[in-house]
């Protein structure tokens, strides 16, 4: 279900043209409050909460570290032998491209805690062609991770032993603007998506110039 609603929202972003700006995805709520002695009418849209992991430099990375940018985040693990290694593969023809803009960044949950460890998502991190932070791999509590992809993000994560390399997951790559709101999914097994995400992410920037 969550894959045809995200599959509606983005064709239905991408028949309107570039010059429409991105849909907001996730909860909302209507609420009315006080402006210049004046009931208005206002929209609280949901927003990805504060967090706290370590990277693959086991230094501690934060909501703040996102602060002022636009950032791309997936769920994975080092060892699946089924859809990461496709979509990091294409992940990195968005790192490539927004290499060096302060404005942008990734970010990579594992969701194999007791094995993806930071040392190893380090090496990992490197065997991929990553320097620096602008991609960040976070390790964190089980709980902790699988609540920030079900009720933020949007993303199914499970254990399941008896899937391949122990774990279930959706292959979503979520875009996040500024003030921490879900503005596309992108499937990172599909090349044309991840186009489409490079686009929108371009879209993205320019509602903040």
């Amino acid at each position: 279900m969550r894959r045809l609603m995200y599959s509606i929202i983005l064709l239905l972003f991408v028949a309107c043209g570039p010059e429409k700006r991105l849909p907001i995805l996730g909860h909302r709520e209507v609420v009315k409050k006080m402006a210049n002695g004046s009931s208005v009418t206002d929209t609280v849209y949901q927003t990805i909460p504060a967090f706290r992991f370590l990277n693959q430099d086991s230094t501690v990375v934060t909501n703040k570290n996102f602060d002022n940018s636009i950032y791309v985040a997936d769920f994975f693990f080092t060892s699946c032998p089924t859809i990461c290694p496709t979509m990091h593969r294409n992940l990195m023809k968005v790192y490539k491209k927004f290499k060096g803009n302060k404005e942008v960044k990734l970010l990579s949950h594992t969701i194999d805690v007791k094995y993806d460890l930071p040392s190893r998502m380090k090496s990992y991190a490197t065997k991929l062609g990553v320097e620096g932070t602008q991609w960040e791999f976070l390790w964190g509590s089980r709980d902790s991770i699988y609540n920030l992809a079900e009720k933020n993000y949007l993303v199914a994560v499970k254990e399941d032993k008896n899937e391949p390399g122990g774990y279930i997951h959706q292959g979503y790559l979520i875009l996040v603007d500024k003030q921490k709101r879900v503005r596309g999914a992108y499937d990172g097994t599909q090349e044309d998506q991840v186009k489409q995400l490079m686009e929108d992410m371009d879209t993205l920037l320019k509602e903040y110039n």
